[in-house]
């Protein structure tokens, strides 16, 4: 139960502040309307270190990400009778993280027509050119990097590890983010691209789901990847 609980607050604290800063990049007469790249990758990376503090104090891993626990899971470093609460917690706690910002910025929404930047790149990933093969290798090689290094840092929830977990994202999304948005996390873009697609969003667009598959098996690939790599070397 520990693990579903800190999954479930970590990620909500993780999407509330990673969506909230590109809400307030995207959406008119927010302050941070135009904000660039750097913006959003130490937003997200910041997100993710203070998700990781909150998931670890109330008795969970801090994966926060499917990419994560699957991955771990299939090669033993992580038991199968816990994935499924941690799944659960992690999917749940984006939905809400990204419904949370649906309600803090609604005179926003209001105000800003998907021309303008109301879309469900807000809350989910996009490609900045649509290849799907060339997408779906991007997010490959993004969440290889992200998870062999995670591997690498051991519990990655202790002390200013997750401080150096958020400056790995951030260098991620810096390097190899600019073509997908690097989702990384196949929770942290079906979650909060389900919520908007279903919450009554004034002047939202569409879900774009015909792109979803490549948040979703992308990370997952390139995490199962990245454990094999490392079972194998250590």
């Amino acid at each position: 139960m520990n693990g579903f609980i800190g999954e479930l607050f970590g990620t909500y604290v993780l999407i509330v502040l990673g969506t909230g800063a590109c809400a307030g990049a995207n959406l008119k007469q927010a302050y941070a309307k135009g904000a660039n790249w750097t913006f959003i990758s130490v937003a997200w990376g910041m997100a993710v270190t203070m998700g990781v503090y909150v998931a670890s104090s109330l008795g969970s891993l801090g994966h926060l990400n499917p990419a994560v626990t699957i991955p771990y899971a299939i090669f033993g470093l992580f038991p199968w009778s816990q994935v499924v609460p941690y799944l659960l917690g992690q999917f749940i706690g984006a939905f809400l993280g990204a419904a949370t910002i649906m309600v803090i910025f609604y005179p926003h929404f209001k105000a800003t027509t998907t021309e303008n930047g109301n879309t469900v790149g807000i809350f989910a990933t996009r490609p900045a050119i649509y290849s799907p093969l060339s997408n779906f290798l991007s997010e490959v090689v993004a969440t290889f990097i992200f998870v062999f290094a995670l591997l690498n840092l051991g519990n990655f929830s202790l002390g200013l590890k997750p401080l150096v977990v958020g400056l790995l994202i951030m260098v991620v999304g810096l390097g190899v983010g600019t073509t997908t948005g690097f989702a990384l996390n196949p929770a942290r873009d079906w979650g909060p691209r389900f919520a908007y697609s279903i919450i009554p969003v004034p002047n939202r667009g569409s879900g774009e789901w015909y792109y979803s598959w490549v948040p979703m098996f992308g990370p997952l690939t390139g995490g199962i990847i990245a454990a094999a790599v490392q079972v194998m070397v250590k």
